[in-house]
């Protein structure tokens, strides 16, 4: 493997069978490679959980030696109107394949398109079916106009569970030579939520900052706060001791680097973890409705700092 490269291409998987996880689709994907056939295809799926893996590792399977003539790999967010469908994509559709029936043309990000390249991609996809299959990958497949998702099988890719990112990342780091404690693992899998990508390039950072890996370096690289810390904020501001509450908040936006939009995400995550004889379910579902505000509020433009005060301010109107 080339060590020049990041660990998430130096461990991308080159087989279908090499895929982390999505076991039911990657079965159906490994029966195109068997009958050399294959229908339009969408993947739509959360980031890092193996679409894009997967629409590769399916086309170096069906060509094989000749994967690099009959596979063009495209990103919508990049070119997202209507000239990139018209011109690139449309000029290697309408050539034959080379010793094989079919090419394969991957528009990752496809919910980015605009809604007049759609048109102009629905129109491609119908005048090229012979010589021409297409792999759309995308977060949120209801952003794509209903003649393309009728033309498509659609395939949803569920997030990865935690032991299918721990056996990967335990994987690596045997190749790699590094020592990774159990609580660290677990951290990762905190942070990245099923993103194995996102997985994998904490577990890279970390390695460089050391060998041998522990908890507290997961959060450092990560720019994440711990848990109970998120937890003894949320009680500090349910509390009603403002003050102190702020003073953590110091602490998660200065010492973690913390964005605003992090901080509301994981104060969602952590509130609903604590414990009900503290705050109860009822009481949980109004500060989550105050969550939903202030990051609608963060999500308009308005001062981070400003806005998650008055979140925690909030809180402390709640105790009973």
């Amino acid at each position: 493997m080339d060590k020049g490269l990041p660990w998430t291409e130096k461990y991308r998987p080159q087989k279908l069978s090499d895929v982390t996880g999505q076991q039911d689709i990657i079965k159906i994907l490994q029966s195109y490679v068997a009958n050399q056939n294959m229908a339009n295809l969408m993947f739509s799926g959360t980031a890092g959980i193996g679409k894009t893996s997967a629409a590769v590792a399916l086309a170096k399977e069906l060509f094989g030696e000749n994967f690099s003539q009959n596979f063009l790999e495209l990103n919508a967010s990049d070119s997202r109107g209507i000239d990139v469908v018209r011109g690139e994509i449309k000029d290697f559709a309408r050539t034959l394949a080379f010793d094989t029936n079919f090419k394969i043309i991957f528009l990752d990000e496809s919910d980015a398109l605009t809604t007049d390249a759609q048109q102009a991609l629905r129109r491609t996809m119908e005048k090229y079916t012979k010589t021409c299959r297409f792999i759309l990958s995308c977060n949120y497949s209801s952003k794509l106009i209903e003649p393309i998702q009728s033309r498509c099988v659609v395939f949803r890719f569920k997030k990865l569970s935690p032991k299918e990112v721990e056996d990967k990342l335990s994987g690596i780091a045997k190749k790699e030579g590094i020592f990774i404690e159990p609580k660290a693992l677990s951290a990762i899998n905190y942070v990245a939520d099923g993103d194995l990508r996102k997985a994998i390039n904490i577990l890279e950072a970390a390695a460089s900052y050391d060998k041998k890996i522990e908890e507290k370096t997961i959060y450092i690289v990560s720019s994440r706060a711990q848990p109970k810390e998120m937890q003894e904020m949320i009680l500090l501001a349910f509390s009603g001791d403002f003050l102190k509450a702020r003073e953590r908040l110091d602490t998660l936006m200065y010492d973690y680097s913390m964005s605003g939009s992090d901080i509301i995400s994981q104060l969602y995550k952590e509130l609903l973890g604590v414990d009900e004889k503290q705050i109860d379910a009822k009481t949980k579902i109004q500060l989550i409705d105050e969550i939903g505000e202030y990051d609608f509020r963060l999500t308009e433009g308005a001062n981070e700092r400003i806005q998650i005060e008055a979140l925690l301010a909030q809180f402390g109107k709640y105790k009973k």
